[in-house]
């Protein structure tokens, strides 16, 4: 019994992997909530996307176009978004589920009338494909790997051997706080969140900030769905999203909207993600065997604890959920 194997470097590099996608998709979540549009679609976004990249990646042998095409995919059903719940003042948690359900149905129908193959795409590698990057000095054989001392590790499996979007989605948390909080538009961006009515007697546009929020967690939103299936896997797979939409929104929630707490949020959940990988870590570090659709359930668990508010009171934007009508 070691409880240490817990923190395995192995295990912690395929942490900041399987965080990835999440994070992207809280940092979206919170751009949008931020301005006072919930956003329940980021699951429908991540899956459009993932197989848009997928696809446009196999077809063209180029991985570029592939993100290009999963965020334009992404940015179009934030567009969707916006004019549902910001021109047309219409119900956003409605809007953002019927964009889900357009996401799960289409992506199906799609794969199998361009490909034939139940719904997903052909494997993709290659130039198709976001290979992980090794940093100099970095071990990759596994027999070096067993030798190696501890920093070492450290360098090749958590540092060492990401693809280049992993990099984008750790430089993108401290790139949102700064543009949070620390530019105008981070700052009317907030307010409009909080109170939309004095940003409009301001002489700012309500309706262009809202607008310009959702698509910033369009563009977040098309990387994260390009990542999974063009980096974390091989190609597309239906409902390869598996609720991280959810997840995601759980974390911004646990995370209090905040940028940093975002970040480690999102690293729990991906832990628990990458231990489900693992299970013969567990058993070795807790001297039991855990069975393996526990584990598959845990972070699911745990968002289910956060949205039932176990984890003390989180204050979203107050304007959040609530169109804006301009008082004549």
């Amino acid at each position: 019994m070691d409880i240490l194997l817990l923190l395995d470097t192995s295990v912690l590099g395929t942490t900041i992997r399987m965080a990835t996608p999440l994070l992207l998709a809280c940092l979206a979540g919170l751009f949008s909530e931020r301005a006072g549009i919930f956003d329940i679609g980021l699951e429908g976004k991540m899956l459009l996307s993932a197989f848009l990249a997928a696809a446009v990646a196999y077809t063209s042998g180029n991985v570029w176009i592939g993100l290009l095409a999963g965020i334009a995919g992404s940015l179009m059903l934030s567009g969707i978004h916006g004019l549902a719940s910001i021109t047309f003042r219409g119900n956003q948690l409605i809007s953002g589920v019927a964009i889900n359900f357009f996401a799960s149905g289409i992506t199906v129908v799609a794969a199998q009338s361009w490909f034939g193959q139940g719904g997903r795409t052909p494997q993709i590698s290659g130039a198709a494909r976001f290979d992980p990057i090794i940093w100099p000095g970095a071990l990759t054989r596994i027999r070096d790997l067993l030798q190696a001392n501890l920093p070492t590790k450290i360098y090749s499996q958590i540092i060492s051997g990401h693809a280049i979007i992993v990099y984008i989605a750790l430089l993108a948390v401290p790139l949102a706080w700064w543009i949070l909080y620390r530019t105008r538009f981070g700052l009317r961006l907030r307010a409009v969140g909080e109170n939309p009515a004095a940003v409009d007697t301001a002489g700012i546009s309500v309706i262009r900030l809202r607008f310009g929020a959702i698509m910033i967690a369009g563009v977040l939103c098309g990387i994260a769905g390009a990542y999974m299936s063009t980096a974390l896997q091989a190609g597309f797979v239906r409902e390869m999203s598996a609720g991280r939409g959810y997840i995601a929104l759980a974390a911004l929630i646990f995370a209090k909207w905040r940028p940093w707490q975002a970040l480690g949020a999102t690293l729990l959940f991906g832990y628990l993600q990458a231990l489900a990988l693992r299970p013969d870590i567990i058993e070795k570090a807790i001297g039991l065997k855990v069975q393996v659709q526990l584990l598959d359930a845990l972070p699911y668990i745990l968002t289910v604890v956060i949205l039932a508010g176990f984890v003390g009171k989180a204050i979203p934007p107050r304007a959040g959920g609530e169109p804006y009508v301009k008082e004549r």
